[in-house]
């Protein structure tokens, strides 16, 4: 089954409610099935995305950022993928969601937080601890952010429920080296489980850009480059089915001993 996903590269600022205002511009001006944005949707500070801005403009799952983008979702008929800050229980998370013609499906809430090259994410949001997936046309999808692409575990996790499909919003930081390791780690985790990996990553001063596309036998159908832009390109659950009887890793698995290596540890 063909599915025609739009990525939507591009740089916040500060301000929630004209983030929201151009996310919900997009999404009326590009046709496609699946529409998925990145990281840190709501904003960025002017001091970057610190605790007392983003506790300052967290709100709850019901909130208007999510209900607008979800109307938005049941106006054009298509599915969204998008973050927000979600307060929720005394905590904030830093959130993936998934809304489809109104209605929320899914909510992944990161689990491995970014605290790595000096910042510290665990100071500003709680972690996750459970796994997010979703059908949408012939795919089942499963949802990770940013950091996590450091975490094979997680996306192992999720491709051993059905996930064929990684869509993982994205606000991968500058830094030596950091593009480099961005396209190493999306084409393994994509390739390693046989499964097409979607990352739409946040650009500008902070971030890196180069949101992409890898197909299952780790081929990069897309890399935006660090222009702000809007790319629709279609992808065909075939591939999967292809892919996995050529190269059958999820199979192969040998579950039982890595269970024994990992309860050796404790």
């Amino acid at each position: 089954m063909l599915v025609w996903v739009a990525l939507h590269q591009v740089s916040v600022g500060p301000r929630k409610e004209e983030n929201l205002k151009r996310v919900v511009g997009l999404l009326d001006s590009i046709d496609a099935e699946l529409h998925v944005f990145p990281e840190y949707l709501m904003g960025v500070g002017e001091k970057g995305v610190t605790r007392d801005f983003v506790h300052e403009i967290a709100e709850p799952l019901d909130g208007p950022f999510v209900s607008e983008i979800a109307d938005a979702s049941r106006d054009i008929g298509s599915s969204v993928v998008f973050s927000a800050f979600i307060r929720d229980g005394g905590g904030v998370y830093n959130s993936a969601i998934l809304v489809e013609r109104g209605r929320v499906r899914t909510v992944y809430r990161k689990i491995h937080l970014f605290d790595a090259f000096g910042y510290r994410e665990s100071s500003i949001f709680s972690p996750g601890r459970e796994l997010a997936l979703a059908t949408i046309g012939g795919f089942n999808l499963g949802l990770a952010v940013c950091f996590d692409l450091r975490f094979p575990e997680l996306f192992r996790a999720l491709a051993t429920r059905g996930a064929n499909l990684f869509v993982v919003p994205s606000a991968w930081y500058r830094g030596p080296y950091k593009v480099e390791q961005w396209l190493t780690l999306t084409a393994a985790r994509a390739h390693e489980n046989t499964s097409f990996l979607l990352a739409v990553n946040q650009t500008g001063e902070l971030f890196t850009g180069h949101s992409t596309l890898v197909t299952p036998m780790g081929h990069r159908l897309l890399d935006l480059g660090e222009e702000e832009k809007s790319i629709v390109v279609e992808i065909d659950n075939m591939e999967v089915e292809r892919a996995r009887k050529s190269v059958p890793v999820l199979t192969l698995l040998r579950r039982e001993l890595y269970a024994e290596w990992y309860s050796s540890l404790h």
